[in-house]
């Protein structure tokens, strides 16, 4: 007999039933599952119970700052059931965007939880980024830290070269479904890591700058240089990488 949780927060887009599995030790993540998928998803929520606090510690680290308490889902985002579906939630704090969609990873649960952080990192940029390139590279970079590169397959950065490198280091692209401004984005903090600034720095430099900040004025920011020197340092040290761009993290420094 399956023991009854907590009643459900209303989820971006899941409007199936959802099932209780559990909530983390800290008592700050509560975890529930599409029933319909079987053992496979059931798994893969148990095994975001056991994790999370993990996590949440983590990301907490990365921001400076304690987060919230927040719910997840786990289900088949747009069909699938390989963790390609992504994951989403509604605004980047944990007042509006507390209740996470993740998509199921069968037999892959450290996927799971590397969707999982992109999500409430989002969360804890205090209302900035959502929506825009930089907030949404910096995501990635979070979970792919500390989701250990389990969403490898999600690299933007080979396309951004592939298309010719456009600047978005001086501008700020009004969207995270831009796979040219997110791998742009990649690229630049994995060069500033390659210059020794801890992502904690970068992330909680970049909140501060808000939607409107750009990676160049991030550069600024942590360099004292002038912003008007980072995209021509980047485009040669880019220039003289010698195997190119093949990851989020042409520079080597998180070793993705």
């Amino acid at each position: 007999m399956r023991r009854a949780g907590p009643k459900p927060p209303k989820w971006p887009s899941y409007r199936g039933n959802s099932e209780f599995v559990g909530t983390s030790p800290s008592g700050q993540v509560t975890v529930y599952v599409d029933p319909t998928l079987g053992q496979p998803a059931s798994q893969n929520a148990k095994d975001l119970v056991k994790d999370a606090d993990r996590v949440l510690k983590a990301n907490d680290a990365i921001f400076g700052a304690k987060g919230g308490a927040v719910s997840v889902i786990i289900f088949a985002l747009d069909g699938r059931t390989d963790g390609t579906g992504g994951a989403d939630h509604m605004g980047c704090d944990y007042t509006t965007g507390n209740a996470i969609e993740v998509c199921a990873s069968f037999g892959r649960s450290e996927r799971v939880s590397a969707l999982f952080e992109a999500e409430l990192s989002e969360c804890s940029m205090g209302g900035n980024l959502c929506g825009v390139s930089t907030g949404e590279a910096l995501s990635r970079w979070c979970a792919a830290v500390i989701g250990n590169n389990a969403l490898a397959d999600f690299a933007t950065a080979p396309q951004w070269v592939q298309d010719g490198m456009p600047d978005f280091v001086n501008q700020t692209d009004a969207t995270d479904q831009n796979p040219d401004s997110t791998g742009c984005g990649m690229a630049f903090i994995s060069w500033l890591l390659a210059k020794g600034y801890d992502l904690g720095k970068i992330a909680q430099t970049m909140v501060s700058l808000g939607d409107s900040g750009t990676l160049a004025q991030l550069y600024a920011k942590l360099t004292s240089d002038s912003a008007s020197k980072a995209w021509p340092a980047f485009q040669t040290d880019i220039q003289a990488l010698p195997n190119g761009v093949t990851s989020d993290d042409p520079f080597g420094q998180a070793a993705l």
